[in-house]
């Protein structure tokens, strides 16, 4: 498989002006930092110019430095916008409105500073405030084009809940869980009823904050003594608990790329967890580096329902440009879609590039294609 890059540009032939955007406020920041160091790494410099912004955890839009070598986890220790930005106290504004695409870049004291129009932003931003529609509401305010899904997209895709309610919807296969709210958890008899319902699962269950990712405040939970700590837990990540019942199988990943003719799904993955670990928590992810094989090692019937159950949740969440779409396969052959990521990893070990890349399609080539279907998608309603 391959994509050939079309050219659209800004007017005048110049290069287009791709805005990096990465970092950001949710507990996931470290992560989109790595992600970005890997794909300025790949963005070819004779096709697009490069403006690099971080997000700091206080949410300081800030102008940072082009070295992605030191956006990468090294012995262990996580990246961080703050280490990378050319300033304390310099604030970068993205525009306002459709009239203007003028980034301008202010400090206090000094007389701001113009740093040219953006003609598309590449959002590299995971978890609430950057994947779940807040900046793509901006941008299409701002009427900036942007790789990946909308606002409705990129909201229902954060929300583990509303993922599973819209497949439901739409006859697609998830698991047994419930939703433990927080005005819920609030009161004894919340808690009480959240309690109960969650005892009419089958334990182990898996206790998540619902709008985090990268495995971020995770439990396994086998004994229901242990249930309360795990959502309290959670609730350091996110207010809104999911309790999901374990399944039994294999844990596949697929990725989804959208082309002029529709979504096509790639050669999928099979996580294969790193001894000692549990599951697929966040230290065997990133840190410890649990394996992945690609292509999965799937029968032809297999492959061609777990391609088509991909496109399926794509399409049902009306998703855009990109995403990963995270099932299992169960003993009696059976899928069930776990969630989808709107804004999949681009780190060195990520998924979503390595299935592309046995599908034919190179990083630098995945990129250049996700920036160039941006360049010609409008904003607005489409």
């Amino acid at each position: 498989m391959s994509t050939q890059p079309s050219s659209p540009s800004p007017a005048g032939g110049r290069k287009p002006r791709v805005a990096v955007v990465f970092g950001g406020r949710s507990s996931e920041h470290a992560i989109s930092v790595v992600t970005a160091g890997s794909v300025l790494r790949a963005l070819d410099r004779d096709a697009y110019e490069v403006l690099p912004i971080g997000i700091t955890h206080d949410g300081r839009f800030a102008l940072t430095t082009d070295e992605p070598e030191r956006m990468a986890i090294t012995d262990g220790k996580l990246p961080d916008v703050d280490q990378l930005a050319e300033s304390t106290e310099g604030q970068v504004n993205l525009p306002a409105s459709p009239v203007a695409r003028e980034v301008v870049y202010a400090e206090p004291g000094a007389v701001p500073k113009a740093l040219g129009e953006v003609d598309v932003v590449l959002p590299l931003l995971h978890g609430p405030w950057g994947e779940d529609g807040t900046l793509q509401g901006l941008l299409e305010l701002s009427g900036v084009p942007y790789v990946g899904s909308g606002v409705l997209s990129s909201s229902v895709g954060m929300d583990k809940e509303y993922t599973k309610r819209v497949l439901e919807a739409f006859g697609l296969p998830v698991g047994p869980y419930t939703v433990v709210r927080p005005r819920e958890w609030a009161t004894e008899a919340g808690r009480e009823a959240a309690l109960a319902r969650i005892g009419e699962l089958q334990y182990p269950v898996f206790v998540k904050p619902a709008r985090a990712g990268s495995s971020i405040g995770i439990t396994k939970v086998s004994d229901p003594a242990d249930l309360v700590r795990a959502i309290e837990f959670a609730r350091e990540h996110d207010p809104k608990v999911i309790v999901e019942q374990g399944v039994v199988g294999r844990e596949l990943e697929c990725g989804v790329l959208e082309f002029e003719d529709g979504p096509r799904a790639s050669l999928p993955a099979e996580v294969l967890v790193a001894e000692g670990f549990d599951f697929y928590d966040f230290e065997a992810k990133y840190i410890d580096s649990s394996d992945v094989q690609i292509p999965a090692n799937l029968n032809e019937d297999e492959l061609g329902r777990l391609q088509e159950l991909a496109v399926q949740v794509f399409e049902a969440l009306s998703c855009e440009g990109l995403a990963r779409v995270d099932v299992f396969l169960q003993e009696n052959g059976e899928f069930v879609v776990n969630e989808i990521n709107t804004m999949p990893g681009f780190t060195p070990i990520s998924a979503f590039p390595k299935m592309w890349e046995a599908s034919g399609i190179a990083y630098p080539q995945l990129v250049d294609h996700l920036l160039q279907a941006a360049l010609r998608r409008s904003t607005g309603l489409r």
